[in-house]
């Protein structure tokens, strides 16, 4: 059975326990793999490989650190299949999805922060009559820790690792241990690639061990996490009192508006896929949708009808729109809130049960299911599922709408269908939400910042605003005569 081994120094090693997990293909539910249970120790000898590393990785030229980083998303194109047929088995999304999102985004994530980083400017101040300059530096932390979530693994392993070496950063990092295939196959990607021992160094492992281990390492002096709110609570108190910088994106319960004066048949095909896109497990997908009442009724009627004709399904066959969701204990989760809508009164519109898929018969597949709800304030409206589970609801008035949108703890995305200009400022503005989009979903230009507000998070990544994070600045004062 294959082992996958942590990537230090440039090497894969087994690690210091000797101790292994078993890795689950979601799709069959069977053991494919072992992945390395990694504690305290092997941390350590990641900290000191990458320490090492730093002075001459942070002292590369700019023009060496971006080829670098343009070769490895050149390598990673180059292996689209590969990658794409290790995600959709570790991950149980649809292959298809994984061709055409994940891995080419893996790939642009490296190529974008590698033309970036040429471009990445400090700013220079001159006191006319005072005699003075001030210029600041942007100099790179040192050894900083990246941790990443299992629903997008390469996607977002590489959003953090790309911006952090591109400033000039050395990185202990560790994906989920429930997908680790692919950052495990980056290792022989950026050793390809040429890049030097120790610069990168992946470390697999339990998040109380091994992602513990990152966080409270004193060396480690910045921390990009994305994952659950609770955990991402519980990383706060641990680094906060050690003065660690934070980037933290955390979970989201987002709100769809939808207008009558919408593009209707465009909203409807969008709407399909912020719903149940990846099974509904990305922190973006529009879980919560509010109808303004004039079209809810037909909205209700073709929302579900389009939603039954989606097919759950393996996920290498072709014409599967939902794949088998990540884990036994995450299906369970998912149903839990299922119970708890029917107990609270929901009906169940569409969806809800679990799926058979011939071949696969002990996958964790799930029907995509939606429910209409009567209370905003209802536990399936409040709390993140991360399922392919949305709630649908009737609103009267603009105010209503935006009073719901905002009646959660979590703030990370929204989106808002409508034809008025003027609603769309007025709204957009008051929205409580690190993202607006407005008549489309998921429409990303990584020059934008991106991260939420309230309980979705802390801090912003994407294009310079992840540069910035992963830099220091330092002003220099000059007085001249």
């Amino acid at each position: 059975m294959q082992k996958i081994l942590n990537y230090i120094n440039g090497e894969y090693c087994e690690p210091h326990s000797g101790e292994w997990l078993d890795n689950y293909n979601p799709s069959n539910g069977e053991v494919y793999s072992q992945i390395a249970n990694s504690n305290a120790t092997d941390i350590s000898k990641a900290y000191d490989a990458a320490k090492a590393a730093f002075p001459e990785w942070s002292n590369t030229t700019i023009e060496e650190r971006s080829r670098i980083l343009l070769k490895i998303a050149a390598i990673i194109e180059r292996n689209l299949d590969r990658l794409a047929k290790a995600e959709a088995k570790d991950n149980g999304k649809p292959l298809s999805l994984a061709r055409v999102v994940d891995i080419p985004r893996a790939s642009s994530n490296f190529r974008f922060f590698g033309n970036a980083i040429t471009q990445f400017a400090s700013d220079a101040h001159e006191s006319v009559g005072l005699g003075t300059m001030n210029y600041t530096l942007r100099q790179p932390i040192g050894v900083v820790g990246c941790i990443s979530p299992w629903n997008l693994p390469l996607y977002l392993f590489s959003w953090k690792i790309a911006p952090a070496l591109a400033a000039g950063n050395t990185v202990v990092a560790k994906p989920s241990e429930v997908t680790p295939m692919t950052a495990y196959l980056l290792g022989e990607i950026c050793t390809e690639a040429g890049l030097p021992k120790g610069v990168l160094n992946i470390v697999h492992g339990t998040g109380p061990s091994a992602g513990q281990a990152i966080v409270e390492h004193p060396g480690i002096k910045a921390i990009s996490f994305t994952g659950g709110t609770k955990t991402g609570e519980h990383l706060a108190r641990t680094a906060a009192p050690m003065f660690k910088k934070l980037s933290l994106e955390l979970g989201g319960k987002n709100p769809n508006l939808i207008f009558a004066d919408c593009d209707y048949d465009k909203m409807l095909a969008v709407t399909v896929k912020s719903s149940f896109a990846n099974q509904g497990q990305i922190c973006l997908c529009g879980s919560r949708i509010f109808v303004e009442s004039s079209i809810y009724e037909k909205f209700k009627k073709d929302f579900v009808a389009k939603v039954q004709q989606l097919k759950v399904g393996n996920p290498f066959d072709a014409d599967t729109n939902l794949g088998a969701l990540v884990s036994k204990p995450h299906l369970e989760k998912v149903q839990s809130y299922i119970a708890i809508a029917e107990d609270e009164g929901g009906k169940i519109l569409c969806g809800g049960k679990s799926v058979t898929v011939k071949g696969s018969e002990n996958g964790y597949y799930l029907e995509p299911t939606v429910i209409e709800v009567y209370d905003d304030q209802c536990r399936v409206n409040q709390e993140e599922i991360f399922g392919p589970v949305v709630t649908i609801m009737p609103f009267e008035t603009e105010e209503e709408a935006l009073q719901m949108a905002n009646g959660v703890k979590y703030g990370l995305s929204s989106t808002l269908w409508t034809s008025d200009l003027n609603r769309t400022m007025r709204i957009s503005k008051k929205l409580e939400a690190g993202i607006v989009w407005v008549n489309t979903w998921l429409n990303r230009d990584l020059r934008t910042p991106f991260g939420g507000v309230k309980d979705s998070g802390v801090g912003r990544e994407g294009g310079f605003e992840a540069l910035r994070f992963f830099t220091e600045a330092k002003n220099v004062c000059i007085k001249y005569e």
